[in-house]
């Protein structure tokens, strides 16, 4: 298809893409200004929580001997496998060619970096004794699956904040020639800072695609491990519940369900707060709809292996962790997280009308309320059925039940995960520019010329 310097057969001109598109950054109303106040607000309060820990220590929580992690570690779980669906869309998709993807990847990006920086964090947050962490650097030794997880983490934290950055750098150049009423000047200052001298000539658009093509192929392998590792961390122990060979393949096609459902969570988000919708269109929402299904048939193959197997033999620890979750005191979460969180997805979204933006976001809400649950069930239950007698120590330490303390710093990874996604899409256009201008037929000089004054 030839393209023309100003429209296709969207009737898009370059200024009306970048009137759309820089929306998220130019407006200011009190709905935004209430937002940020909301997220700095508990954040800060989950802060002072993690400062009554560090002060009193651990103690403060509802964890003990036998159950040492809790919420914390739930929650890393959780943000790890979050995380990932930046490398399943922004990687794999778009090596496929998958060019409906490409509007999809800034926010796939935003989560990942958000949840990532967040399991890192959380990590800290578990530590009795942060100021320790230093150690793990120090003196950390390969044969430890937690260095493991450190290294991986923050490689992959790394290649994800390239990822993002990279395509970023020709919106950044435009932003900071194009002067846009109602930005700040602290904000061009910092688009000329990140824009790097970018002229936009043909050398520089060669130099970034060779460059995230090479990323987008480093990542899969460090995203693929991220969440192996982590899932190592369970399955190197000798307890009932964690003991599997599956558990690598099964955590990654789980953080590929969640991550999607929070990459159609976020996209409808912005479509409807920044109007959006010729950009994040029915068919998007349909594709994402079709990928969610497909992760979730993946995963549904993983659960049913992962509780048929031991439930057909029946081991004696086997057995009271199974009993416990399948009509225990874990039953309503565990059958909620596998009728209402996995298989009623299936069988709704297979549904046109549950493909529509609306329905499609509802259904996403539920599956990542069910992944939250499943990281839970993953952590407690087992812990709380341990190999060695727990007859004779403290009721308390047969159960776990989160205490204020711990709530308050729970809330804090998610509100602040939250801020981190927001001031990104303030300070950032959440869809590609110069990728959508060239899609609508828009030659890419015309992104380089400075306006007239």
């Amino acid at each position: 298809m030839n393209k023309t310097s100003s429209t296709e057969v969207s009737g898009k001109t370059l200024d009306q893409i970048i009137s759309d598109l820089t929306r998220s950054i130019v407006n200011k109303d009190e709905l935004t200004r209430f937002w940020f106040f909301i997220l700095i607000m508990f954040a800060g309060v989950g802060i002072w929580g993690w400062i009554i820990q560090i002060q009193n220590g651990l103690g403060v929580t509802g964890m003990s001997d036998y159950i040492s992690w809790g919420l914390y570690i739930a929650n890393f779980v959780f943000f790890v496998a979050v995380s990932l669906v930046g490398m399943l869309i922004s990687s794999v998709l778009q090596l496929l060619k998958i060019d409906w993807a490409k509007p999809v990847s800034r926010a796939a990006e935003q989560i990942a970096l958000a949840a990532v920086a967040l399991a890192g964090i959380i990590i800290v947050m578990d530590m009795g004794r942060p100021d320790r962490l230093l150690n793990i650097f120090l003196h950390g030794r390969l044969a430890s699956p937690i260095v493991w997880d450190v290294t991986v983490v923050s490689t992959y934290l790394a290649i994800s904040l390239l990822l993002f950055y990279i395509p970023l750098i020709p919106d950044l150049a435009l932003l900071r020639d194009r002067k846009l009423p109602g930005i700040p000047g602290w904000k061009q200052k910092l688009y000329q800072v990140l824009a790097l001298g970018w002229n936009g000539n043909e050398k520089q658009y060669r130099t970034i695609a060779h460059t995230l093509r090479v990323l987008m192929i480093l990542i899969i392998p460090v995203g693929l491990s991220i969440h192996t590792v982590t899932s190592w961390l369970f399955a190197a122990t000798l307890r009932p519940g964690w003991d599997s060979t599956l558990f690598g393949p099964y955590f990654v096609v789980g953080a590929f369900v969640a991550g999607t459902a929070g990459v159609i969570i976020l996209m409808y988000v912005y479509r409807q707060r920044y109007g959006l919708k010729s950009y994040y269109t029915d068919l998007h929402f349909d594709n994402m709809g079709k990928l969610l299904v497909l992760m979730s048939l993946v995963y549904l193959y993983f659960n049913i292996n992962e509780f048929l197997v031991p439930a057909y033999k029946m081991k004696r620890a086997e057995g009271v962790h199974l009993h416990e979750l399948f009509s225990g005191g874990y039953a309503f979460m565990f059958w909620f997280v596998q009728i209402v969180g996995l298989l009623l997805p299936i069988l709704l979204i297979r549904l046109k009308f549950f493909r529509k933006p609306l329905p499609l976001t509802i259904v996403s809400l539920v599956v990542i309320v069910a992944a939250w649950f499943k990281r839970y069930l993953i952590v407690i239950p087992t812990l709380e059925h341990p190999f060695l007698p727990i007859q004779n120590v403290p009721e308390k330490f047969h159960h776990y039940t989160p205490t204020g303390t711990e709530t308050m710093i729970m809330l804090f990874s998610f509100f602040a995960g939250l801020l981190i996604i927001s001031v990104l899409a303030k300070l950032f256009p959440v869809i590609s520019i110069w990728e959508t201008a060239e899609e609508h037929g828009i030659d890419l000089k015309e992104l380089s010329e400075k306006p007239n004054k």
